[in-house]
């Protein structure tokens, strides 16, 4: 994100993408010690949690965006591809690394 804003300007970066940024590792951050602490209580909503977590990350995110809009007018569309691609790129690597430590448990399931 930073080389491309050092080679592009605010052309495809938009000037709040390092909020936006801060504000992914935050609520992930949150959302994890949530879902560690509902886990510590009951292991077996193990799911419950997890997917809770995701749906609360994402109705944060989406009214993000919906107060961007309201409030702000300039660069509406460019906010919300940043904000979007920075989501998507969060959700992939936390689909990937959940992937990664369920991995040994299905082995030893057969």
């Amino acid at each position: 994100m930073g080389a491309l804003s050092y080679f592009t300007g605010d052309a495809l970066v938009h000037a709040y993408a390092w909020y936006i940024l801060a504000f992914f590792v935050v609520v992930t951050a949150g959302t994890f010690y949530i879902t560690r602490l509902g886990i510590s209580y009951d292991q077996d909503n193990f799911q419950l949690y997890y997917f809770g977590s995701m749906g609360f990350r994402m109705m944060l995110s989406i009214a993000v965006v919906f107060i961007y809009v309201y409030l702000f007018s300039e660069n509406e569309l460019q906010f919300v591809l940043n904000f979007f691609v920075l989501y998507f790129l969060f959700t992939g690597f936390e689909i990937y690394s959940l992937l990664a430590n369920l991995r040994p448990n299905l082995k030893k399931q057969n």
